[in-house]
């Protein structure tokens, strides 16, 4: 129901792909020119969000939904509402049977993240800091009450994961840009211990797989009318010549409920980055590819997503083709035409890098010390055992020496026991 579909799809990121079909907006189509499987789409496993609650998370919406009343009060809401947390009273009113699966999924929640801070202290060796209070720092349970899952704990879930999730690209992006850093950082180390010759063959080496990689045949601007009729060609096998956005988004639609999530439109760019990245070739790297696939889904979506639900309607996707941009657009750069970082920032990451390779060093000078001197001590221990076993056995010795009587040449006993 669209209910879930908008809650999941903030609290999931793409969750939506789990839901069951909805009847979509009715389009004329002859689907016997199309080559497709009939997509179930209950049986489609919902994506990891990269949420570190993304389990408890899915779990909570499932249990949920099981109640109907809950489920009504869903359906007629809308985004707001749903982050506002208003509906999250609504929890008052759920069946006891509910109520308890979501104390059981509270319980275990808690006890996982309290065995997560645990082996993180253990690691740290660090025993004197209070369990309950790092609780806190997860702000997407109610801490004070672990043993109930009550209507501060929906509406901290729901918050939680909408702003984690609103950050997730920004977040992708910036790890992909330390990725890039350390790649150079890592190529210009490896350049250092080369001597001349063999730099200079190098340096022309990744050159010429540079140029080769920039080589590729013009990829459209996504999201425009050339690139989907490529799609509905190539991949629909459709004639381009009749070409209908109302069919298009109906093919590609792949669950039926009458959105276009993230998911499905990141989908609609492999041929596009077909054109630029080949995971057999050297110079393509597959880590780029997803980069340039994200910036094209957020590309449409900052185009095409009106109300900025990360869910795309019929509606908002035929007034998009009615743009002049979807028509004549811009040329599109590829990240092979960018640059992601300037040298200052990559001087600031290396000098990151070293402080934390000096930090690591001091830290395993440590265990170093500590290993030699458990050794040590282990040493002087097994030198002390054996001191002790030699005294025991020359202890035992001169006792059985003291307990056995002098005997004569001829082996008699020097002195006889006085006769009775």
């Amino acid at each position: 129901m669209r209910w879930r579909i908008i809650l999941l799809q903030y609290c999931f990121l793409l969750v939506s792909c789990i839901l069951t079909a909805l009847e979509a907006v009715p389009i004329d189509i002859d689907k016997t020119k199309v080559k497709t499987q009939p997509v179930d789409s209950a049986k489609i496993e919902p994506p990891d969000t990269g949420l570190y609650y993304d389990e408890y998370l899915k779990q909570v919406i499932d249990v949920l939904e099981t109640d109907n009343h809950f489920r009504e009060k869903l359906q007629k809401a809308d985004i707001e509402e749903i982050k506002s947390g208003r509906l999250s009273k609504e929890l008052d009113l759920v069946s006891h049977h509910v109520r308890t699966k979501l104390d059981e999924l509270k319980r275990q929640e808690v006890a996982r993240l309290r065995m997560l801070i645990k082996a993180k202290l253990d690691s740290l060796q660090d025993t004197g800091i209070d369990h309950h209070a790092l609780l806190k720092q997860f702000d997407h349970l109610n801490h004070l009450n672990p043993d109930k899952f009550e209507s501060t704990d929906l509406d901290m879930l729901i918050k939680a994961a909408t702003s984690d999730l609103e950050h997730y690209d920004k977040t992708r992006h910036e790890e992909f840009k330390k990725y890039e850093m350390m790649k150079e950082h890592e190529r210009r180390e490896y350049l250092k211990t080369l001597n001349e010759e063999k730099r200079k063959e190098e340096e022309s080496r990744f050159e010429e797989m540079r140029k080769k990689h920039e080589n590729h045949p013009k990829v459209n601007h996504p999201g425009s009318k050339d690139q989907l009729k490529e799609v509905w060609e190539e991949t629909d096998g459709l004639d381009p010549n009749d070409f209908d956005p109302k069919t298009f988004f109906k093919l590609h639609d792949v669950n039926n409920d009458g959105f276009l999530d993230e998911q499905e439109l990141e989908a609609l760019f492999t041929k596009e980055l077909e054109k630029v990245y080949d995971p057999k070739n050297e110079e393509d790297d597959m880590v780029e590819m997803e980069e340039e696939r994200l910036r094209m889904r957020e590309h449409v979506m900052n185009e095409v997503d009106a109300n900025k639900d990360r869910l795309v309607t019929l509606d908002e996707f035929l007034k998009a083709t009615e743009k002049k941009e979807f028509l004549e657009p811009d040329s599109w750069e590829t990240m092979d035409q960018q640059q992601f970082f300037t040298e200052e920032e990559l001087k600031e990451y290396e000098n990151l890098i070293s402080l934390q390779e000096n930090e690591l060093k001091k830290k395993a000078d440590e265990l170093q010390k500590q290993k030699e001197e458990l050794q040590r001590q282990h040493d002087q221990l097994e030198a002390q055992k054996q001191e002790y076993h030699q005294v025991v056995q020359q202890m035992e010795q001169k006792k059985l020496e003291q307990e056995i009587p002098p005997s004569g040449p001829g082996g008699k006993l020097k002195f006889e026991p006085p006769s009775e």
